[in-house]
């Protein structure tokens, strides 16, 4: 059987190819002169395939200790979040598929009201104080356990869930915490796989809480660890400290802006490692969870 090829598939999978290329480029120059010698970065900065292979740039930035309490941090706020958020998405989300929950839809409208209002920055600061999260790592999971938007995903999905399952449930005597948690939940795997993949991407990539919220550098995540890698503040003390930051730097044979991409990748990692395995679950979760909504 002859495949047929139309002149829209040419153009459709050339534009297609294009806009790869071009969201491949900065990760491919990010680690291409992550790995590279200083002669290479100053003859071609924009390079997409390494020149003169040196890891001298990861050397040094795993020798300073900050990147490994950032990165435990990071980690324990990141699991510690993706866990309860899912556990709290599950409790909430259940409840309010079932039509006849009273008081359903003015629950509705305060949860799309989060999403459009917040009380702001003094506020939030004021209410953390006085719970005495001020420079804890809780200051970074509580204020992102549960979003609106995946609340409503997580609802919508749950509301497909055949009720004859519940239902045949109930007449074995199945209680409701043992259908949510042995029947409800193990059905909802695509939206679940989602939403972890949702929250662990947002508290891994979140620096503004731990800048306003968090005081010791020993408490800082990854990400703002990462922002002061970018802005200089940290390269003297990787570079060698007092002396001159350009001399440091051509004696190691590495630049300040080799280091910061060696820090991105370093970042990146984690993620990368984690999104091929929840692409199916995340395209699915989402059809599933606001199409049919």
């Amino acid at each position: 059987m002859r495949l047929k090829f139309s002149l829209f598939d040419a153009v459709n999978n050339t534009l297609v190819a294009l806009v790869t290329l071009l969201m491949l480029f900065p990760f491919l120059n990010v680690f291409a002169v992550s790995i590279s010698e200083y002669s290479a970065y100053v003859e071609n900065p924009m390079r997409i395939w390494p020149k003169d292979i040196s890891f001298k740039a990861y050397q040094e930035i795993m020798k300073h200790p900050v990147l490994w309490s950032s990165y435990l941090n990071t980690i324990i706020v990141t699991v510690s979040g993706v866990l309860i958020g899912i556990f709290l998405y599950l409790v909430t989300a259940y409840p309010l598929s079932k039509k006849h929950l009273r008081g359903r839809g003015l629950i509705m409208v305060a949860i799309v009201f989060t999403m459009l209002f917040n009380g702001g920055l003094i506020p939030n600061y004021y209410l953390m104080r006085e719970l005495g999260l001020i420079n804890t790592l809780a200051a970074l999971v509580l204020p992102a356990l549960i979003t609106g938007f995946n609340l409503i995903l997580m609802k919508t999905f749950m509301e497909h869930i055949p009720e004859e399952l519940e239902e045949a449930a109930r007449i074995d005597g199945a209680s409701d915490p043992y259908i949510l948690f042995r029947i409800v939940a193990p059905l909802s795997g695509p939206i679940i796989a989602t939403l972890c993949l949702f929250s662990a991407v947002g508290y891994w990539n979140n620096f503004y809480n731990a800048i306003v919220y968090i005081r010791d550098v020993d408490k800082w995540p990854l990400m703002l660890f990462l922002r002061e890698i970018i802005e200089g503040s940290k390269l003297n003390s990787i570079m060698g400290g007092g002396g001159d930051n350009a001399a440091e730097t051509s004696n190691l044979n590495i630049t300040p802006v080799t280091l910061q991409y060696a820090t991105l990748m370093i970042v990146m990692i984690p993620i990368l490692c984690v999104y091929p395995f929840l692409q199916k679950y995340f395209v699915k979760g989402i059809m599933l969870g606001s199409v049919k909504g």
